[in-house]
């Protein structure tokens, strides 16, 4: 979708390749001299479209991408972008086979999975490149440090190239207590260590997230995979307090990259005391209008948000009232003069002097900016700024 287009849409997603730049440099100024950023494009993006997050990183220097499904896969090189990609999430093996190059790097932890590689690499005559996944205490995907060596020698002698080694860290966004990342930290390099002693160096070495990438220099390594951060958002309250407490000051200025916009589709007159919406769950206490905005639940704007978020319209706060629906919700404009059908709707982002952010509306949600950044519709049109 070009800016143009803008004008024809009732409902809309602006990104901000400045905002992405200024991103991709905070982090390469704060990560280790050598450490490269690859930047985490899973959930289309985090809900702000892969192509375009794919182009503003390109343009800022950005060549890894890590994505979680073979779909995702298919996206980026429908993008253009030819460069290494790194899997995160698990294959089968005719996903193996469909998308797997040697530009394609798989983070492996199943012998499954290993054996599909293998015999696909074996069909292409190449050795394929995997990332070995230790779980240093997430108990999710990985295998036990203990095993890591010899599932690398495994690895090896099925064909296949260790290209890297990495782990997931478990308790580092919840807390300002890091003592179990701390444990995560030392059990992953006495793993690395004993897979290097096996089958020689590792060119790809990772542990950081974004949380671990703006706290830890010593969860560096050779790469860094930068996801919520890279968007412009700190990946929570606690991480952003222990920036505070480590370094006493507010010196880290993220940029948030999207806006959501939507238009007015109409606007009535209703009565005091008139119900509002489907369970009549909110009643006015004098004559009210009413802006009707063509989005709902459908779209990423939760249920749960009725009767207790705002947007901005004309510079001035809306309060939404009655229950969020499918495909429709509804705000108060009694107090905001002179609006009309067609106006503009800031539901994400900045108009005026007013901004309404991810996290304020993720914690009147009840949930964090991850889900509902990856929750925005696919279907909405993305426009790259």
């Amino acid at each position: 979708m070009e800016t143009s287009e803008i004008a024809g849409a009732t409902s809309w997603i602006e990104i901000s390749s400045a905002a992405i730049a200024h991103n991709v440099a905070l982090f390469r100024g704060l990560l280790s001299p050598g450490t490269a950023l690859l930047a985490v494009v899973k959930a289309n993006a985090y809900g702000h479209g892969l192509d375009h997050v794919v182009r503003a990183c390109r343009s800022a220097g950005v060549g890894w991408f890590g994505v979680h499904s073979a779909d995702e896969v298919v996206g980026l090189r429908r993008s253009a972008f030819s460069g290494p990609v790194l899997i995160m999430g698990y294959l089968t093996p005719g996903q193996v086979e469909a998308v797997v190059d040697p530009e394609v790097h798989v983070l492996l932890s199943s012998e499954s999975v290993l054996e599909a590689l293998a015999a696909h690499g074996r069909r292409l005559g190449v050795s394929l490149p995997v990332h070995i996944k230790v779980d240093t205490g997430t108990h999710r995907q990985g295998v036990p440090p203990e095993d890591a060596a010899a599932f690398a020698e495994r690895v090896r002698a099925a064909g296949l190239r260790v290209a890297g080694l990495a782990t997931h860290f478990a308790n580092i966004e919840d807390t300002t207590d890091h003592s179990y990342a701390q444990g995560q930290l030392q059990s992953f390099r006495t793993a690395l260590a004993a897979v290097r002693a096996a089958v020689g160096p590792v060119p790809h070495v990772h542990t950081a997230c974004s949380a671990a990438a703006l706290l830890f220099r010593e969860a560096d390594f050779t790469m860094a995979r930068v996801g919520i951060s890279l968007y412009g958002h700190w990946p929570s309250k606690e991480t952003y307090l222990s920036w505070l407490l480590a370094h006493g000051c507010d010196s880290v200025k993220l940029e948030p990259a999207l806006a959501w916009r939507a238009r007015v589709g109409q606007v009535k007159s209703v009565g005091e005391g008139s119900p509002i919406g489907y369970g009549l769950t909110y009643r006015p206490t004098r004559r009210s209008r009413i802006a009707v905005l063509p989005v709902g639940y459908s779209d990423g704007y939760p249920r749960a948000l009725s009767n207790r978020a705002r947007v901005v319209i004309r510079g001035r706060p809306a309060p939404v009232i009655g229950r969020v629906a499918m495909n429709i919700t509804l705000v108060d404009v009694t107090d905001i003069p002179d609006v009309a059908e067609s106006d503009v709707v800031t539901l994400i982002g900045t108009d005026g002097n007013e901004r309404v952010t991810v996290e304020e509306l993720a914690e009147l949600a009840g949930t964090i900016n991850y889900e509902l950044l990856a929750r925005l519709s696919p279907l909405t049109a993305r426009v790259l700024q």
